[in-house]
C-alpha cells in the first residue's frame, strides 16, 4: 500500500468517526440515517472497504447540516439574551 493510499484510508476513517462524533450518534445510527448496513459503516471506519465519493459527500453534508444547526442554536440564544 502506498503512502497516498494510506493517507486516503486515514481520511476516510476519520470522516466516519468524525461524523458520528459530531452528530452524537453511533455507527449503527449513521448506517440507518444514510440507508446502509451497519457492517458497511463499520468496514468504512476500519478501512476494510473504501468510501465512495457519494458517501463521502453525504457524510460531509451531514457535518455541514450539524454545523448549521449549532450556529442557528447559538444565534437563537444570543438573540434571546439581547431581547431580555
Amino acid at each position: 500500500m502506498s503512502k497516498i493510499e494510506k493517507t486516503e484510508q486515514d481520511k476516510q476513517e476519520n470522516l466516519v468517526k468524525k461524523t458520528c462524533r459530531e452528530l452524537g450518534i453511533t455507527q449503527k445510527e449513521l448506517a440507518e440515517r444514510i440507508g446502509v448496513n451497519k457492517n458497511t459503516v463499520s468496514d468504512w471506519a476500519n478501512n476494510k472497504t473504501p468510501i465512495s465519493l457519494l458517501v463521502e459527500t453525504t457524510l460531509n453534508l451531514l457535518l455541514k447540516e450539524q454545523e448549521f444547526k449549532n450556529f442557528k442554536n447559538s444565534m437563537s440564544q444570543l438573540i434571546a439574551i439581547q431581547t431580555r
